[in-house]
């Protein structure tokens, strides 16, 4: 989480007086008017990596942690970003540079950089939302919210999300009949694992349906199935038929973990109350989420860049369209209408019982989609692939980026001439990425493919009032 903020400080007056500059020889009031500037622009940085507005409360604070950009216009955001994304790609530029790659386009970008593609919709977009559990701003321990602070500054306040301007308010319902509800239980909540207690955070998914999916985690201690056995029931009668109903989910589930982070291989998710799965539609498709499968948080703004997808990616009834780290396989399913087939590989096996389930329901007879980590799925896939026809790969990697086994495996693969990354942090793990795309061959490293070049940039505002973009580039060779 970025621990910056915008708010907008009343200006102060930085520069020097019109007087004062108009009594100075030229050369001293050229270096004035420099230093005046200069303070100028630290000024406006400050207002957006500062703290909040003496006086601020603190979901107000919490709201310039998280959203650095809400209190500005959006417009404004919307440049704000823009500029970032070209210091990104004016930093790609001068990487591939060194590795005597003559990359330097117009600007001193890599590629052409076209506008930020806004979001239809800008508050309340986010159909999933994380909440933490932990002290609040009076100290009481059971609070439901988002951190302000860090672990290693030990400052850590949870604060209620009402001033989240992306988090729709049923999310903040969720959340405020779960802390009500750890309130009246007398089992301590999980803040610290060695120290004990139980009640850990919560995740709201939400669709444009109207369905309300809630996975409560729960740590187990020592406790054992008869107790556990009496808080599920508890959990599910405060929310079926206690104060929780207001909340009207369509799914309520209960994960027992032991870790700060569980799959349902792990630790099953345990349905407590309603349907397993909540459905959206995206682009006339009807789809299948389960409670960990990954699925765009901004679904208005996914139907807009999967649309800009099919049309960059140049696919034709002849493409066979590869789709890495496909989640529940939106992107290839919405594409699947244009091209010869489909195949998607994904690391979470719920995410591809989804896809394939999706496939079917909706009538989609050409597409495949492959259970297991990329870097051993793809290498295998690719090594023996003599199919004739035209390959464009989609990647939409987490942030942590492709392994490197996954790009090498892109890279040595003849086939693929066209390339598609989509990235929600390109200044982070995904540059490398782009350099080993980009890199020339290296037996070393067994890179024998011929690199690719980067022909284009679109930014999307997927995370309005956050500083973050998701960035499409388009590789070819």
């Amino acid at each position: 989480m970025a621990l910056s903020c915008a708010a907008r400080l009343p200006r102060r007056h930085l520069g020097p007086s019109s007087a004062l500059l108009s009594s100075l020889p030229g050369r001293d009031r050229s270096l004035l008017a420099e230093k005046a500037t200069a303070a100028e622009r630290k000024e406006k940085k400050k207002t957006r990596k500062g703290c909040s507005l003496p006086g601020s409360s603190w979901e107000e604070r919490l709201a310039d942690v998280a959203t650095p950009l809400w209190r500005l216009p959006y417009e404004e955001q919307l440049q704000v970003k823009y500029e970032s994304q070209k210091k990104i790609l004016q930093t790609l530029a001068s990487r591939l540079e060194e590795l005597g790659i003559v990359a330097q386009k117009p600007g001193g970008l890599c590629c052409p950089l076209q506008p930020v593609v806004p979001s239809p919709v800008i508050n309340g977009y986010r159909n999933k939302s994380t909440f933490s559990v932990n002290r609040g701003p009076d100290g009481n321990p059971k609070t439901v919210g988002l951190y302000v602070g860090t672990g290693r500054a030990r400052n850590i306040v949870c604060v209620k999300a009402n001033h989240m301007e992306n988090i729709p308010q049923n999310h903040k319902q969720v959340a405020e009949c779960y802390e009500e509800f750890i309130r009246h239980s007398p089992l301590d909540p999980c803040i610290l694992f060695h120290e004990g207690g139980h009640w850990r955070e919560l995740v709201v998914r939400t669709t444009s349906r109207g369905d309300t999916m809630a996975i409560v985690t729960f740590h187990p201690q020592e406790l054992g199935q008869e107790a556990l056995a009496t808080q599920k029931a508890l959990l599910k009668e405060f929310f079926t038929c206690g104060p929780g109903t207001v909340c009207a989910l369509t799914s309520l589930y209960f994960q027992e973990s032991t870790m700060t982070r569980c799959s349902h291989e792990q630790s099953p998710f345990q349905l407590l109350h309603g349907q397993p799965h909540i459905f959206e539609e995206v682009l006339s498709l009807k789809l299948r989420i389960s409670p960990d499968a990954f699925f765009q948080v901004n679904t208005s703004g996914a139907e807009v860049l999967y649309q800009s997808v099919g049309e960059l990616s140049h696919a034709d009834g002849d493409t066979v369209l590869l789709d890495i780290c496909c989640g529940t396989g939106t992107i290839g399913l919405s594409l699947a209408h244009q091209v010869s087939k489909v195949i998607g590989v994904e690391v979470v096996e719920q995410a591809i019982e989804d896809a394939r389930w999706n496939a079917a329901f909706n009538g989609i007879s050409n597409c495949e989609f492959h259970s297991g980590k990329a870097e051993a799925v793809l290498p295998q896939l690719l090594s023996s692939w003599e199919d004739a026809r035209p390959l464009v790969a989609v990647v939409n990697p987490s942030r942590a980026g492709l392994h490197y086994r996954v790009v090498r495996a892109i890279r040595n693969c003849e086939s693929i001439r066209r390339l598609l990354y989509i990235s929600c942090k390109p200044e982070g793990d995904a540059m490398r990425n782009f350099l080993e795309l980009c890199c020339p061959p290296d037996p070393g490293k067994k890179l024998a493919g011929e690199p690719f070049a980067p022909m284009l940039a679109v930014p999307f505002d997927m995370f309005p009032h956050t500083v973050h973009c998701e960035l499409v580039l388009l590789f070819t060779r």
